[in-house]
């Protein structure tokens, strides 16, 4: 037979105790460790019809040798025919844990357009007054009859530029600039990572860094080592005239 852990038996034999004396069942609660629940009455008076939670002390079979017989564990009819002992009832809600983190949340309208309209307004404003008062450095009019030589690119396009000195015009101003921009528009795509923190934006820092240390060391080669003909050639060679005109 199998045995029955000893404080099992000791609630049983209180589980009795009460019911004998009482004849109403007590709380779930009153054990002092079941959270203060109560336990439903059907299931109670379920328990303490014959067979059910008030048990009995099992018969010693004929031919045993004597002995004690061992207390069965209070049990209850359930479907079917089946045996279960009620232990107690639990709400469903104390089992769970929940943990909800208070997010603050702003609506796209009135509080970020605001805010990025008036920096648009401000960002308008100083461009017009600063191009009032300063003057452009613009050359002269072209003269068709007389070519720049070297003639450059301004300086956002003079990694396209230098680039066009490398590879076919196919693969310099569509295919590299195309991955390169494809690759980062998938990024945040790849890097989940919710965190601003740079040790945990590991990925995402060496993708962006590398795009422009390759950008600006085609732009820094085309500027100050291009020479006439666009040929390599060292800024101390030819000097710096031409640079500040581009």
């Amino acid at each position: 037979m199998t045995e029955i852990p000893e404080h099992l038996l000791k609630r049983s034999q209180a589980a009795r105790g009460d019911a004998g004396g009482g004849g109403e069942a007590a709380p779930a609660g009153s054990g002092g460790d079941d959270d203060g629940e109560t336990i439903p009455r059907s299931l109670l008076e379920a328990s303490q019809q014959p067979g059910g939670a008030g048990g009995a002390v099992a018969p010693v079979p004929a031919g045993a040798g004597g002995g004690v017989a061992t207390l069965a564990p209070p049990t209850a009819a359930g479907p079917d025919g089946h045996t279960q002992r009620l232990l107690t009832v639990v709400k469903s809600g104390s089992i769970q844990d929940v943990k909800a983190k208070p997010m603050d949340k702003v609506h796209v309208w009135p509080h970020l357009l605001a805010a990025e309209f008036t920096a648009a307004l401000f960002i308008t404003a100083f461009a017009t007054i600063f191009s009032i008062f300063v003057n452009a450095p613009l050359l002269e009019l072209a003269d068709f009859n007389q070519t720049p030589n070297p003639s450059k690119a301004p300086w956002y396009f003079l990694g396209l530029q230098e680039l066009l000195t490398m590879f076919h015009p196919m693969l310099a101003g569509v295919t590299i600039p195309g991955v390169a921009l494809g690759l980062l528009a998938i990024a945040p795509y790849v890097d989940r990572n919710p965190s601003n923190k740079p040790e945990d934006r590991k990925f995402m820092i060496s993708i962006m860094t590398i795009h422009l240390m390759f950008w600006a060391v085609l732009t820094m080669i085309g500027s100050f080592f291009r020479g006439p003909g666009f040929n390599f050639t060292y800024p101390w060679d030819t000097g710096l005239d031409g640079i500040f005109h581009l």
